[in-house]
This record gives C-alpha cells, structure tokens and sequence, in this order.
C-alpha cells in the first residue's frame, strides 16, 4: 500500500513531461499537414524544406519552385500559426473563466466577451480607422471586451443574479445586445466593406501576414504566464469562495482581474480572427478528462489541445469544400454545438 501511494505521484510526475511532449510534437505535425493540404497540395518534404530553407538560407538545396515558396511561407503557415494562438488563447480563457465563475458553461463567447470584442473591432475596421495604426483593431477589441466583461458584472449585480448560471445567462443576454450594437454599425457603414467584416464575424483566419502575428503571440504569451502563476488561486477559485477566501485570496479582486486578463487575451484573438465560438468551452473539458482538474496542468494542457484543435478546424474549412474557404466560426460553432448538447445531457 505504501508503495502504491508513494509511487502515484512520481508516475504523475513521469506522465505529465511525456504527455506535453507528445502534445507538442502533435501541435508541430497539425501545422506542417495544414501547410500542406489546401487547393494546391504540397508534399510535407517539400513544406518541411522550405520551412528550413527559411529559417537556414542555404542550408538546402531548392527542389520546389518558387510558388510552391509563396504558398507555403506567405501564406499558409501564417495562418496556421495565428490559428494555434487563437486556439491555444480561447481555450486558456474559457478553462479560467470556469474556474472563477465555478460554472461549466463558461466560455467566453456565452459570457459575452467575444461579442464586444468584436464590436470594437468593427468600430475600428468601419469607423474610426487605423489612428493607431497596427494596435488600433487589437485595442478597440480589448476595450470592447472589457466594456462588456464589466457590463455583464453589472447586469448580474443588478439583478442581484449571483448565481453560476445566471451569470451565462447575463452574458448571453449582454451579447445579444452587443451584437445587436455592432449591427447597426455594420448597418450604417460603408456598404463596400461590409461584406468583408460579414465574412471576419463568422471567423476566418485568411488574413493572417506575417507582420501581424507579433501582436497576438506576446499577448498569449504574457496573458498565459499570468494563468500558470495563479494556477493554485485559481484551484482554490474551482472549490468555492469560502475555501478561497480562508487561504487569504481577495476574492473579488483577484476575480475581477481574471476578467480583465481575459478580455486582454479574448479581444486581442478576435481582433485577429473574428468570433470564433466554443473553443473555450469545449478544450477544459476535454482535458480535465485526460489530465485531472489541477490547474497547474489544465492549463498548459488546454493550451496545447486547443491549439491543435483549431489548426484542425482550420483544416476542415479549408478542405471541406474546396478551393472555398468555408468560415471556421462555423465549423467550431457546429462542433461546439453538439458538444454543448453533450455536456448537457452529461450533467442532467
């Protein structure tokens, strides 16, 4: 018995390194196939080579012709990038949301996050312009994000709504009215541009450049780090506020700047790719199962799984019917549907 109980952890502690490992090398093999396929395929050598020829000039000798350089480089695997950050963004979100509001139908596009992110988006996209060149739609995204965050901690307030469900459906009652907001501006808009912004709002990721994807990548990275570093809080969070609370953690405080921090991540993702859906209610789920509920590892773990989820749901859209682009706000919101249903069922 003592053997089994001592040798527990250190299988724990074994399994934890090999599983991120396998995690990544999955991550890295999602993106190398979705530079791959598309409406002109090109063999994984070939991406692999001219990946390497990039980062090492002359390190290869070139048996690949210079399209196959464009399409590979310029264009794929930007996008596919910008597809594991958002990914891997949502999802560390939506895992933390379900910490603080201790409701597992938390995420941020049912808490109304996304929306006024997207809002500001569409503000800086149809209205105001580029003032602030590059970080101006990433600002506005985030100010939006935050302004509904706060509108939602409002209405619940106001309503005396303190309960974990209620407050989803605070959220879903705030998007609703955001969206409505951010209608009417697509409304009065230029009538040239609005196609495209449709097109962002359904989520789409076809216009990822390299010059961009500094913006999302430190975010994700600061905004992460930030969760890893308040992994036991928000363990203490997932228990109830009284255990929170006797362990010495401001309760209100430190939920409040869980919201900030994920408007920050939230807004600067739509920002870049539109309103994609329930990647941050699908991923913590489905790695709880895979790694247990502590959140030092559901955090990176969610990082991970949502970041190869979205590469592969990018996959999808760029494939399924081809050589159109089908929004991936689509193929996430049918997935993420019936896992809704799912967990539903699961919980009744």
């Amino acid at each position: 018995m003592t053997e089994t109980r001592v040798g527990a952890p250190a299988r724990r502690a074994f399994v934890m390194p090999s599983l991120t490992v396998a995690g990544v090398a999955v991550l890295l093999l999602s993106i190398s196939v979705a530079v791959s396929l598309g409406a002109v395929a090109v063999p994984l050598g070939t991406v692999w080579g001219i990946m390497a020829d990039r980062i090492l000039p002359g390190l290869l000798t070139p048996d690949w012709t210079t399209g196959q350089a464009a399409i590979v480089w310029e264009i794929r695997l930007p996008r596919a990038l910008l597809a594991a950050m958002v990914g891997a963004g949502l999802a560390l979100v939506g895992a933390s949301l379900q910490s603080v509001t201790r409701n597992p139908l938390a995420d941020p596009h049912l808490l109304g996050i996304s929306s006024g992110a997207a809002f500001g988006a569409i503000l800086a996209l149809l209205h105001t312009g580029l003032f602030l060149g590059l970080l101006t739609v990433p600002l506005l995204a985030f100010a939006g994000a935050l302004a509904a965050t706060l509108l939602v901690l409002g209405v619940t307030s106001f309503a005396q709504a303190t309960g974990a469900d209620r407050l989803v459906l605070a959220g879903v009652a705030v998007s609703f009215i955001v969206m409505s907001c951010a209608n009417i501006l697509i409304f009065i808009g230029d009538p040239r541009a609005t196609h495209t912004v449709v097109f962002w709002m359904l989520g789409g990721l076809g216009l990822a450049q390299w010059d961009q994807l500094l913006f999302p990548a430190v975010i994700l990275v600061g905004c992460g780090l930030w969760f890893l570093a308040n992994a036991s809080r928000l363990n203490a969070m997932t228990i109830g506020d009284e255990t929170a609370s006797t362990l010495g953690i401001p309760i209100a405080r430190f939920r409040l700047s869980v919201f900030v921090v994920g408007a920050l991540l939230t807004g600067c993702m739509v920002a870049f790719s539109g309103i994609i859906g329930f990647v941050g209610l699908m991923i913590p789920h489905i790695v709880r199962m895979l790694v247990g509920g502590d959140y030092a590892r559901v955090l990176p773990a969610s990082a991970l799984v949502g970041a190869i989820f979205l590469v592969w749901a990018d996959i999808a859209a760029r494939t399924v019917m081809a050589p159109e682009d089908i929004p991936i706000g689509i193929v996430t919101g049918l997935i993420g549907g019936a896992f809704f249903v799912w967990l539903l069922r699961r919980r009744a």
